[in-house]
């Protein structure tokens, strides 16, 4: 008790024999207390090293009323350390380890030439038809404009005359795709 009363009026001499006595019982006693789930960043010595720090910071405001009042501190510390690690342990799921054959969401190098020569079979495909035909296509299917869109902008009667001429347009095209 009176290491404690010299170290909180400032002796460093007095605090660095406190925490030489301390620290060694502090640590057998607290070694294996951390369950090996919550091992994964801390271990027993830091939990000890983190009680000491936190005590050393609070020091002055430190009462000791028995003889092991320290050691009893340091040690509730430490429990209550421990009882936060699991806590936090429990929050969160299991590891799992991911299968070898696991999908990649990226797009495979064979996918992106297969879309690359699709496109540019349509394009080709697209050039050899009627004019008329392409824009059509295009307005439906790559700026994905309505029949009543296709109607009024290209001028037809009606949205029938525009769905209708949309229909043979794509038909056409899939002939065309099929012969390339």
């Amino acid at each position: 008790m009176e290491l404690v009363a010299r170290a909180q009026r400032g002796d460093s001499v007095a605090l660095e024999a406190l925490i030489q006595r301390c620290l060694p019982p502090l640590k057998r006693w607290a070694h294996g207390r951390l369950p090996a789930g919550a091992r994964d960043l801390l271990d027993t010595s830091d939990l000890v090293q983190d009680a000491v720090m936190n005590l050393l910071r609070r020091l002055d405001q430190f009462e000791p009323r028995h003889v092991g009042a320290m050691q009893a501190y340091l040690r509730q510390s430490i429990i209550n350390r421990i009882r936060d690690e699991v806590r936090r342990i429990a929050r969160r799921p299991p590891p799992i380890e991911l299968p070898e054959d696991q999908p990649s969401e990226l797009t495979s190098p064979l996918e992106s030439v297969i879309r690359s020569e699709a496109y540019t079979r349509y394009r080709r495909a697209l050039a050899d038809m009627r004019a008329r035909d392409s824009e059509l296509i295009v307005a439906r299917i790559e700026m994905q404009w309505s029949a009543a869109e296709i109607a009024h902008r290209f001028g037809m009667r009606s949205v029938e005359a525009a769905r209708m001429a949309l229909t043979r347009a794509l038909q056409r095209l899939t002939q065309q795709l099929q012969r390339a």
